[in-house]
């Protein structure tokens, strides 16, 4: 009779089936439990071999969880509604459901999550850019990714963060283009013909986002001690679902089918037609009866540093003065319509702006001013970031302004001219090589004169008789 194993002792032996079989105790289950380990194989030597790797990993405290694993689809569900929900913000949790949706479940999420492989990353990176994808989202899907699997490893779901191996695509980052000072000038002077002039005023003068400029509220205006307090900003959240079954919910506009290349239903999307549901669709969202999470929300900035109070130009003031009375009377022309959201820029009836019509109302002053096509975020940050740098502001003080946490940060906001850089080079090369002296001026040569000087010819004469 052979002798009794010692407690957390592993076991190897020969199988009736011909195989070679390990057992490593790794300690006990969530129900209690014991948790054993099984690896086999073909001879002594490689079953020895992976007990040896389970017993490490043990002892080290990097075991992974006992369990079937989930698939990548099942993890990024798992991690997108009960661990990022936690932390991120809305509009940052939108962002990563959409691209899981579209990307990461289609791509590898059928895998194994402990069965996923480098390979399957880049093969799936090498189809998003044959699709047509820009390297910047292939870039945020990879991180994305790469998040999910280091909680997954954390929680020793899995043994290697696999995302770690693969080298996702490199990007070049986008030149800022903001106004010259001529360019800011033209495009309030378009903007000062429309009602949402003040509008513009911040988001040029004061380099206000979009998102904080929409969400100002006058509780936090202060028109005495001349701040704005950014404390909340404007977003459209995409709509969740609040019932049962979604998928059953939103049945009706299930289209399943891709459109016909002569399509009229979708003509006047920008994107083209959208892509057919998949036969699992749990979209449509936006019809359900019980919808929550979505439409034009407010909500807290991304960071503490973006809710600094920001001092506004005195010159701001009587136009900021003139626009609240405006208001005032418009909401008393509105009457019951009106819907009081304390909003600084507002529609007729009170409602906050519309964040498309807002940034189609860009593009049309642009055109309006005789300005080519940018972001707008070139015509507001990167434009007040550059015109604060050309009138001599220091980048510590340009950093508060714009409420930036690093300073790396403000300087990519900045962008350098041309002429300044001219000017600057000019007299540095005027402090190393210093101008060259005027030439001297040329001997005139012997001129006329009225006055007898006092070495007269008769004394010139005498002094030649001493010399000889």
């Amino acid at each position: 009779m052979s002798p009794r194993k010692a407690n957390m002792e592993s076991s190897i032996y020969f199988g009736a089936d011909g195989w070679w079989h390990g057992r490593v105790t790794m300690g006990v289950k969530s129900d209690g439990s014991p948790d054993r380990r099984h690896r086999r194989a073909r001879t002594e030597a490689e079953v020895r071999r992976k007990v040896r790797e389970l017993e490490r990993q043990r002892d080290q405290g990097r075991a992974p969880a006992a369990g079937r694993k989930p698939t990548v689809a099942a993890w990024m569900e798992t991690y997108l509604t009960d661990i990022a929900s936690l932390k991120l913000k809305p509009r940052s949790l939108d962002d990563y459901w959409s691209k899981t949706r579209n990307d990461i479940i289609p791509g590898v999420g059928k895998h194994r999550i402990d069965k996923l492989q480098p390979e399957h990353l880049e093969r799936m990176y090498r189809a998003m850019l044959d699709a047509g994808h820009a390297p910047s989202h292939v870039l945020k899907v990879h991180r994305i990714l790469s998040r999910a699997l280091k909680i997954a490893h954390r929680r020793r779901i899995v043994a290697e963060n696999v995302a770690t191996l693969v080298d996702p695509p490199s990007i070049d980052e986008i030149e800022a283009n903001p106004f010259t000072k001529e360019e800011a000038r033209a495009f309030l002077e378009a903007a000062a013909k429309r009602p949402s002039f003040m509008r513009w005023i911040v988001g040029v003068g004061m380099g206000f986002r979009q998102g904080e400029t929409l969400g100002l509220r006058w509780s936090y205006v202060d028109l005495e001690a001349e701040l704005f307090r950014p404390e909340w900003q404007l977003q459209r959240l995409t709509w969740r679902h609040g019932c049962d079954d979604p998928h059953a919910c939103g049945g009706r506009l299930h289209r399943f089918e891709p459109c016909p290349t002569d399509c009229t239903a979708h003509k006047s999307y920008k994107r083209g037609c959208p892509k057919p549901c998949t036969k699992t669709c749990t979209k449509h969202a936006s019809t359900c009866p019980q919808r929550k999470g979505g439409g034009l929300t407010f909500t807290r900035p991304k960071t503490k540093k973006s809710r600094n109070a920001v001092p506004i130009p005195p010159v701001f003031i009587p136009f900021l003065q003139d626009h609240k009375a405006q208001q005032e009377a418009a909401r008393q022309a509105a009457g019951e319509l009106w819907q009081e959201h304390d909003v600084v820029f507002a529609r007729p009836d009170g409602r906050p702006l519309d964040p498309r019509a807002d940034y189609e109302e860009f593009k049309e002053l642009l055109k309006e001013a005789g300005i080519d096509d940018r972001r707008l975020y070139d015509g507001s940050r990167h434009t007040a970031g550059t015109i604060l740098n050309e009138l001599g502001v220091d980048m510590p003080t340009i950093m508060e302004i714009l409420r930036h946490t690093q300073i790396s940060q403000t300087r990519r906001y900045v962008k350098g001219r041309s002429h300044l850089s001219k000017d600057a080079m000019r007299r540095m090369g005027e402090f190393f090589v210093p101008s060259p002296s005027p030439p001297p001026a040329p001997d005139p040569g012997p001129t006329e004169t009225r006055t007898e000087t006092a070495d007269t010819r008769s004394a010139r004469a005498r002094r030649r008789r001493r010399i000889r």
